[in-house]
């Protein structure tokens, strides 16, 4: 549309109406009367806002502090509790960081910045000319903000938008390096025994009956350093089948003792932890997405969207008694990756 309307011939529109026998014309209207808000009239008003503005971006601040606080502060290696701990911390840390600059910035624009409405001609395009425009936009709209004349608004918008910058950076820089052998190493190794979850208590292999099932961790799980860590990676189920309905493939005959055999409980699904064993059928299920392997079939997969069996960890018995493992997994654990064999 073309400026407001003077009621001159050349501001008048041609329409045609229906039923009137031919054109007729009425004036443009124009723009709608500006209403002037409380803080463009009221000083108080006008500071009382920018004040509100300023508290908003310090609540992205204390998010950003919080979440700082739950990610280097909470430690991860005692209790479960400190992870859920943690996880709320980070989630109330993002969320006041993010509403603080959302909602600071919405408010600053409704109540403080000029709301004008304007028109403007068409007009052609000169490089030239519409990048000076471009430039005198961009300045008039750091002047009509009002950030060079409000320094509460400026600063605390500067604070937290560059402290927002940092959680982004810290859960970023948790997806590397590249993984190398970390995902492909555990804590189990020759002659590491098997031991109860989550006692630690040692297992003999008298104590494995057939039908049973054991949650298995490696001996000294409970002391390590990084313990959840390592869990995720070495947690195994154990089962005793009779030896004549195992089926090992070449070069596993000696992966298992009498018929006692282990598998990683991790699935190869999303990681889940695979927990169920039927007895009867020898198959474990995953209870997230219904995957299911047979542990006859060296816990190869029968049903549902996992794409590989779960990886065995070969065992034998120390002069003792206690089972053991003769090495560590052969392939990686859990979900497939990039650098895992097919």
């Amino acid at each position: 549309m073309a400026d407001h309307s003077d009621g001159s011939p050349e501001n008048a529109v041609t329409v045609a109406k229906p039923g009137q026998g031919g054109l007729q014309k009425f004036q443009d209207p124009g723009l709608p009367p500006h209403r002037p808000r409380l803080a463009d009239v009221d000083p108080r008003a006008e500071k009382r806002a920018e004040r509100q503005v300023g508290v908003l971006f310090l609540v992205s601040i204390f998010g950003t502090l919080l979440f700082f606080f739950g990610y280097f502060f909470i430690p991860l290696d005692q209790t479960i509790a400190n992870l859920r701990l943690q996880n709320l911390l980070l989630g109330l840390g993002t969320a006041f960081a993010m509403l603080g600059i959302g909602v600071g910035i919405v408010h600053w624009a409704k109540t403080l910045m000029p709301d004008h409405e304007i028109a403007e001609d068409r007009h052609e395009i000169r490089p030239e000319a519409d990048r000076a425009d471009a430039e005198k936009i961009v300045g008039d709209i750091l002047e009509e903000s009002g950030i060079k004349r409000r320094p509460l608004i400026r600063n605390t918008l500067l604070g937290a938008g560059i402290l927002a910058i940092f959680p982004a950076i810290a859960i970023f820089r948790d997806l590397g390096p590249l993984p190398g052998d970390v995902l492909r190493q555990t804590m189990w190794d020759e002659g590491v025994r098997l031991t109860r979850d989550p006692s630690g208590t040692p297992i003999r292999a008298s104590d494995v009956t057939i039908g049973s099932a054991f949650h298995v961790i490696p001996e000294g799980l409970n002391e390590a350093e990084h313990k959840l860590e390592e869990k995720a990676k070495a947690v195994v189920l154990l089962m005793r089948l009779s030896p004549e309905s195992l089926n090992p493939s070449p070069g596993r005959e000696d992966w298992g003792y009498e018929g006692i055999v282990a598998y990683s409980k991790i699935c190869t699904h999303v990681g889940c932890p695979v927990a169920l064993y039927e007895q009867q059928t020898h198959h474990l299920l995953c209870p997230c997405h219904q995957s299911t392997f047979d542990v006859t079939q060296e816990a190869k997969v029968i049903f549902g969207p996992a794409a590989r069996p779960l990886p065995q960890l070969p065992i034998s018995v120390d002069e003792e008694g206690y089972l053991v493992a003769t090495s560590d997994f052969q392939e990686p654990v859990g979900p497939s990756y990039w650098e895992r064999g097919v």
